[in-house]
């Protein structure tokens, strides 16, 4: 298994990232200037991009596996491969997705915790409605997780 980052010709993966984001001008507004990564496990298995948002704060914009191999662990060795990646440099990893029983439960094992959330956020930027197991999405939930080297030694005086 390798993590590559891919500098040109973002678009090639345009399939994997409408797995995450299903609407092409939405991916348009973050592609190129964010920083993409592919898996490849004999072949790519799963992308992901992200952004400098400022303030210290690094974004997960999209995150995709192939259908026929999500649930292997793809997902979360690019989470963990940012995480260490960009630890020390970045003070949060965020991302933000739909109320979704598909998706929160997966941030939340990668140890992400809720933050907050952009009211009617899919209802006002996609024009369609956008589902997930059979749920409407309609509001962004943002999650995050730190970034910040840890001491787990407690100072004692």
């Amino acid at each position: 298994m390798e993590i590559k980052e891919i500098k040109n010709n973002k678009k090639q993966y345009l399939s994997l990232l409408l797995l995450a984001d299903e609407q092409e001008d939405m991916i348009e507004r973050y592609i190129e200037k964010g920083t993409m990564y592919v898996l490849d496990d004999n072949g790519i298995k799963s992308e992901c991009i992200i952004t400098d948002e400022g303030n210290g704060i690094l974004e997960i914009k999209n995150i995709a596996t192939d259908p026929d191999y999500q649930g292997k662990g793809y997902g979360k060795a690019l989470i963990d491969f940012i995480t260490t990646r960009y630890q020390g440099k970045y003070s949060i990893l965020q991302v933000g997705t739909g109320y979704s029983p598909l998706t929160i439960p997966f941030y939340e094992k990668c140890g992400f915790i809720y933050s907050h959330k952009i009211k009617n956020f899919f209802t006002n930027n996609y024009n369609h409605p956008i589902f997930e197991c059979g749920i409407q999405l309609i509001d962004m939930v943002y999650l995050r997780k730190s970034l910040c080297s840890q001491n787990h030694e407690s100072n004692k005086s």
